[in-house]
């Protein structure tokens, strides 16, 4: 058997001609006149792709954090975190003020609700301007 011996299983299907008279009325389906009632008609949409372009107003403006990044504010911190101890996605997933995303430990954003009073070292973490502020005021570092 060669290539071009092979037929396919199914019948086709016969394309339905539409536009020619019939019970549908004078158009058929393909509305009065202009492009899009001729046959062979390709439009390409152009306005769809400057719709696209334009951001959803709908809080388009809103800040969202990443999937990865987890939120931990020092008020928490004030409650969990010893004197002198070092903050660190590890050390956070450790004492359980955090969890692991996916299996992956993930980024933290730390940020300045609440008091803050105790000197601790924050390594591999992000820092809100009121966090990095209130975390140097009280004797802290930032690494």
């Amino acid at each position: 058997m060669q290539i071009h011996e092979l037929k396919p299983k199914h019948k086709t299907k016969a394309k339905k001609r539409i536009g020619r008279g019939g019970r549908k009325g004078t158009y058929s389906g393909k509305g009065m006149k202009g492009q899009t009632s001729r046959a062979g008609r390709k439009m390409v949409p152009m306005i769809r792709e400057l719709i696209k372009r334009y951001p959803k107003l709908k809080g388009y403006r809103r800040f969202e954090m990443p999937e990865d990044t987890v939120v931990v504010n020092l008020d928490v911190l004030e409650k969990n975190v010893k004197d002198g101890e070092i903050v660190n996605p590890e050390n956070l997933i450790k004492k359980g003020i955090i969890r692991m995303i996916k299996g992956k430990t993930p980024k933290v954003k730390i940020l300045g609700t609440g008091k803050f009073t105790k000197k601790i070292v924050v390594e591999k973490c992000k820092l809100s301007k009121s966090a990095k502020e209130a975390v140097e005021k009280a004797g802290g570092n930032i690494k």
